[in-house]
């Protein structure tokens, strides 16, 4: 038996969803721990797509058990159109597959408001970026003690009462500060009304789940969503999303003892790119960049904007090794590097005519370090083939090597392509 955190080492879209994909073949129970539907975990399966934003990815085997953490937010039309969608394609999500936890609180109708009038009402350079589906709001009514949870909507009194104190405090703020049209008590009573008949028979306590299932000896796959520099106290701040990232949150947001986790994989995309405003000290504005956004596909799996595009930035691995407690890491998207020439990670950077090997916390210095890069060997062959880490060009394997010599994390897994066979196991977390 093993419990084992997956989590993001840069700023999201580092290729979660696959590396999941692959390691719940080992598990019995899959967690989402965190975040929304501004997340999207992308897995390729037999050449075909699928897109993830709040169901954990390993629902494609329909042997597991999914579990949606009281650290995730949740927005019930986006689910339930996950789950119809997966129905459509002969995948049911059944209460017996999937179980969300009661305590998980609910994105309403005017958080989204709130959301894109609080990001329109920004001036330019001072937008965050953010999805404007509802995340910051929610996360913010969460913690002044006036949000619903999941529970809350199965109790009709209770609902009602807090749905009606939100709505009145809501319209206030968007007629009066933001200048927008009020929302309508009854329109979103009734929408969720619905929501609450359909959701019922899959809300549940995910945490006693959970310590049963630990207790009769099941592996335990927990699940975050976007990167390590996204994390609200650890990242980018204000450039970051409303949840801790980093896997210690894993613990929180799903109610599970930390002295239970047996191993923390960190996937490391083998370049970094970053989706939306804020820092990115490697970010290339060359055609290089162009070439690593084209070829590596890089358009937001939630909201299709162009990724930004840069060389490996160690100093952020580093700072994600640190924080998350990194035992392993997977390395992602390696594919996308063929063919050039040269390749460059980043080893630290200069502030002021310093050296410094962490992330600024001041913002105004995030923006304006500059990288100090250490240049290595490229390759030219095609790796999406490779099977076998010994076939790999001798370049990339002291590519790798040299991650895991700055990191100090060994590298356990290896994806060469997006489709769930184009990857390498080096080594099984679960296996102790």
């Amino acid at each position: 038996m093993a419990s084992v955190v997956v989590v993001g080492t840069q700023w999201g879209d580092e290729g979660k969803g696959k590396i999941v994909d692959i390691l719940t073949r080992y598990a019995d129970c899959i967690v989402r721990f965190q975040g929304g539907n501004n997340a999207g975990h992308t897995l390729v399966v037999g050449g075909k797509k699928f897109v993830f934003h709040i169901i954990p990815s390993g629902i494609l085997y329909a042997d597991k058990v999914c579990m949606i953490g009281n650290g995730v937010i949740i927005d019930p039309a986006v689910l339930l159109g996950e789950m119809a969608e997966l129905l459509a394609q002969g995948l049911e999500v059944t209460p017996q597959r999937m179980m969300i936890s009661e305590n998980a609180h609910l994105i309403m109708p005017y958080h989204q408001s709130l959301d894109q009038a609080k990001e329109s009402a920004l001036a330019a350079g001072k937008k965050i970026g953010t999805t404007g589906r509802g995340i910051g709001p929610c996360y913010m009514d969460k913690v002044g003690r006036v949000g619903i949870k999941v529970g809350d909507l199965l109790d009709d009194t209770l609902f009602r009462e807090r749905l009606q104190e939100n709505i009145e405090e809501k319209n206030f703020l968007l007629t009066q500060k933001y200048k927008s049209q009020p929302l309508s008590f009854e329109t979103i009573y009734a929408a969720f009304q619905d929501f609450a008949e359909k959701l019922n028979p899959f809300v549940g306590n995910v945490s006693m789940e959970l310590d049963q299932a630990r207790k009769s000896g099941r592996n335990i796959l927990f699940e975050g969503a976007q990167g390590t520099q996204l994390d609200i106290d650890h990242g980018t701040y204000p450039f970051v999303t409303s949840s801790n990232t980093i896997a210690g949150n894993a613990c929180n947001g799903a109610g599970f003892g930390p002295a239970h986790i047996d191993a923390v994989i960190g996937i490391l995309k083998a370049y970094t790119t970053r989706v939306g405003e804020g820092p990115f000290p490697t970010e290339l504005f060359d055609s290089v960049g162009d070439e690593l956004q084209r070829k590596g596909g890089e358009f937001g799996a939630t909201t299709g904007r162009k990724r930004r595009c840069g060389w490996l930035d160690g100093v952020v691995a580093a700072d994600a090794t640190r924080l998350n407690g990194l035992t392993g890491m997977a390395l992602t998207k390696l594919d996308v590097l063929s063919g050039q020439p040269v390749l460059k990670m980043a080893t630290e950077y200069e502030l002021a005519g310093k050296k410094i090997s962490a992330m600024p916390s001041n913002i105004r210095q995030a923006a304006v370090v500059k990288p100090v890069y250490e240049e290595l060997a490229g390759w030219q062959e095609d790796i999406s083939r490779i099977r076998n880490y010994d076939d790999l060009p001798i370049t990339t394997k002291e590519y790798i090597q040299r991650i895991e010599e700055y990191t100090g994390v060994e590298t356990m897994i290896v994806s060469v392509g997006p489709d769930r066979d184009e990857t390498i196991l080096l080594k099984n977390p679960f296996e102790k």
